[in-house]
């Protein structure tokens, strides 16, 4: 019983994570966005995520522990990220030059300006990519509780958890498409970022064998 439970939950907790990739393949499917674009769409997926974040985890974060509790979770959170973030090394870029580079380049300056600009979207791209993918990791757990409670509950988390997983494959996604014009990095980023979730299902299944 111990072992379908398992089982269950990581299929349902890869099916949920993996919905990523449907996020990236959003992205890569379609010419990698100009400076524009790219705000547009970071914008709406930034803002697609606050909400799932305000309006349906920290909701039941509190409804679950309370609010003084639920606030002081959400906050340690913000300061373990900041904490990891500090860890991350700034990418080294050196990408091709492409037409919208050549264009803007007026004795190197522009060029260069380009560039650092690229350097510096691939790394808010990385730290996305990393933060999901923390964000992911007690995801996988709670679908892992839930399947324990009976398929019907750990299926109806895993599809929700799913759903608001496209945005989040599309907002690790673009910024690395657009700084280094690779489909295949962008969408195995976006889709690794995922894989957090069934490694949860694994991780607490240990823990609670130990």
């Amino acid at each position: 019983m111990e072992s379908q439970v398992f089982y269950r939950a990581l299929m349902l907790s890869a099916v949920g994570g993996l919905s990523t990739a449907i996020g990236a393949l959003f992205v890569v499917l379609n010419p990698a966005p100009n400076l524009k674009m790219l705000g547009l769409l970071q914008g709406f997926a930034a803002g697609l995520m606050l909400s799932i974040s305000f309006l349906d985890l920290a909701h039941n974060a509190m409804n679950s522990i309370g609010f003084l509790k639920g606030n002081l979770w959400f906050f340690a959170g913000v300061l373990f990220f900041g904490f990891i973030v500090k860890f991350i090394p700034e990418p080294d870029f050196s990408p091709e030059a492409d037409p919208s580079e050549k264009k803007a380049d007026d004795g190197g300056s522009g060029k260069d300006m380009m560039r650092k600009h690229r350097r510096q979207v691939l790394f808010s791209g990385i730290i996305t990519a990393v933060g999901i993918s923390l964000h992911n990791f007690p995801e996988g757990m709670a679908v892992f509780l839930g399947s324990v409670k009976g398929l019907h509950v750990g299926l109806n988390l895993a599809v929700a958890i799913a759903l608001h997983n496209i945005p989040e494959g599309v907002a690790v996604a673009l910024p690395i498409y657009f700084a280094t014009k690779s489909k295949w990095k962008a969408f195995y980023m976006a889709a690794g970022s995922g894989l957090a979730e069934p490694v949860g299902v694994i991780a607490l299944t240990c823990f609670q064998a130990a």
